[in-house]
Parts: C-alpha cells; sequence; structure tokens
C-alpha cells in the first residue's frame, strides 16, 4: 500500500483552514450526484465518503432526508481530527487509503470522491473501489474548482482570475492535480485494452463513457478571504520565504487591478464550476463482456 502523498500531507496540514475557506457543495450539485450514483432518495443506503477530507461533502450528504449510513474514510490524520470532532450524525469516520480500503467486499452501494480522486486515479485503488461496491454501484466524484485552478483551456470569467490561473500554472511540482486531467487516464486506460486481454485479465472495473455535469458558481468574498481560499490549494499553501511573497503580491495585484469590480460590501466576485463525474461497477460476472454492462446515467 502507497502512503499518503507526501504534497498533500504537508499541503493540507492545516486542516482547520482547509474546512474554513474551501467552498461547500451546493444542493443541486449534490443532487445530481446522488441521482447518478442511484442513491438519491433511497432511504438508508450505505455510501462510502473516500478521501473524506475534513468532511465538506460529508456534511452535505448529511443535510438531506435519506438518512444514509455513511463511512467517511480519510488518511490525513489533521483533516480526519476536523472531521470526527464534528461527530455527524450516521457517519463513522475511518482511517484508510484509497487502495486499502477497511471495509467488506460488495459492503456499500456507492463510493463518493470529492476533491480528492485525482490523488489517487491509478489501478490499485480502481480495483479496491471496485472490491466494496455492490453488484451494479456506482462511483461518483466532484469537484468545486475556481476559475484560477481550471483546466488550461477553461476561459476565466474575468481579467484578474485569467491572470491569477496564469499564476496558477506557472507551479509545476509534477504533483497530480484536477486541472491536469490526468484523473482521466485511468478510466480510459481500461479501454486500451483488446477484448481478448479483458477477458483474461479482468482489468476493466468501470464502465465507459463517464457521465459528466458541470455547474457554474459565483461567490462573493472579501479580499483577504479569497486568499485565504486560494492559500487553501495544496502547492500554495506550501510555499515559503520570497517564493511565497512573490506569489502573494502577483495574487494581490491582479486581484486590485483597476477593473476589478466589487459590491457594496467591497467584496470580489470568485467564479468557477462544479464537475460532477461517474460510473458505475462493471461486476464480476460481466467484466469482460462488456455488451451487457448498464452504462452511466441509464
Amino acid at each position: 500500500m502507497a502512503g499518503i502523498n507526501q504534497r498533500a500531507q504537508v499541503g493540507f496540514s492545516n486542516s482547520a483552514a482547509y474546512d474554513q475557506y474551501r467552498p461547500a457543495y451546493t444542493p443541486s450539485a449534490t443532487e445530481e450526484l446522488l441521482t447518478q450514483c442511484r442513491v438519491a432518495g433511497k432511504k438508508h443506503s450505505r455510501i462510502l465518503d473516500l478521501a473524506a477530507g475534513t468532511g465538506k461533502f460529508t456534511e452535505a450528504l448529511v443535510s438531506r432526508d435519506e438518512g444514509y449510513e455513511i463511512i467517511a474514510v480519510e488518511p490525513h490524520d489533521g483533516m480526519r481530527d476536523v472531521l470526527a470532532e464534528k461527530e455527524l450524525p450516521g457517519v463513522t469516520v475511518k482511517s484508510g487509503m484509497a487502495d486499502k480500503i477497511p471495509l467488506d467486499d460488495e459492503s456499500v452501494d456507492a463510493v463518493v470522491v470529492a476533491q480528492a480522486f485525482h490523488w489517487f486515479a491509478n489501478k490499485a485503488a480502481m480495483k479496491e473501489i471496485h472490491r466494496v461496491l455492490k453488484p451494479h454501484g456506482a462511483l461518483g466524484m466532484i469537484w468545486n474548482i475556481e476559475d484560477y485552478n481550471a483546466p488550461r483551456d477553461h476561459k476565466a470569467t474575468t481579467a484578474w482570475e485569467a491572470k491569477v490561473q496564469d499564476l496558477t500554472w506557472t507551479f509545476n511540482d509534477n504533483e497530480p492535480r484536477f486541472r491536469h486531467q490526468k484523473w482521466r487516464q485511468v478510466f480510459e486506460d481500461q479501454s486500451k485494452s483488446t477484448p481478448l486481454s479483458l477477458i483474461i485479465a479482468n482489468d476493466q472495473y468501470f464502465a465507459l463513457p463517464l457521465g459528466e455535469h458541470l455547474e457554474p458558481f459565483e461567490v462573493w468574498l472579501p479580499k483577504d478571504k479569497v486568499w485565504e481560499r486560494y492559500n487553501t490549494i495544496s502547492h500554495i499553501a506550501v510555499l515559503e520565504g520570497e517564493e511565497r511573497e512573490r506569489t502573494y503580491k502577483t495574487f494581490m495585484d491582479a486581484l486590485n487591478s483597476p477593473e476589478v469590480e466589487t459590491n457594496d460590501k467591497g467584496e470580489v466576485a470568485v467564479h468557477g464550476n462544479t464537475y460532477v463525474v461517474w460510473t458505475t461497477k462493471i461486476p464480476e460476472d460481466g467484466r469482460g463482456d462488456l455488451l451487457d454492462v448498464e452504462r452511466p446515467g441509464a
């Protein structure tokens, strides 16, 4: 079992700040994800919230009427402590990794991963998620992604956000980030096998193509809180000395540009998208026979 990514370990060390400044998930995006995972409206469904962090998405699950049984698995001690202290009803908090989940085979109706799948988009994690899902269970992924942390081809809503997006892309620590979109590769690699190799190796764990939904968001924040929010990105949080000062100055120069609009409270609009992605498990008796697989969103 691989250990927790060192960049994530250090970058998310200020777990309380992460919990305070990272955005919550809207009811509409949450509904979309749970509908596609086939657990919306299904009372007492058993859901694994994998890499639950400080519980930002766990709280969205708890707020609903289904009375879900939620197992929140998180490897980062600091984040898991913040989550445990919330004492959310119906939630069991466990330590665990994506490639070593502390649950029995075929024991959950859905696996949801919020803001984290890119950290463990590998075959070992896919195999383990497949193991704990019930037959025809679903894997749902969700990310809140601000314009300034978006993929390179995303056009930022405002000029200042475009400048900060450019700043973000100057950092390349060779670690997995959502904006690089490399997390998709683990799903795409499944379909590169020949039909014969699928039957022999049973390498296809989840149905393709992935289902996807995009929901734009806008939130108004004081300028100092915009920086605090940006600072929760792990590779920004770890900056020190001159590099940190330089980054802060570049960020604030963009935020204080003459063209930046503020409301009567002096707040600035931060724009982004919530990305909802889902797929369904291919049961053991269906792997290698892809014609019989129920497709995502069907």
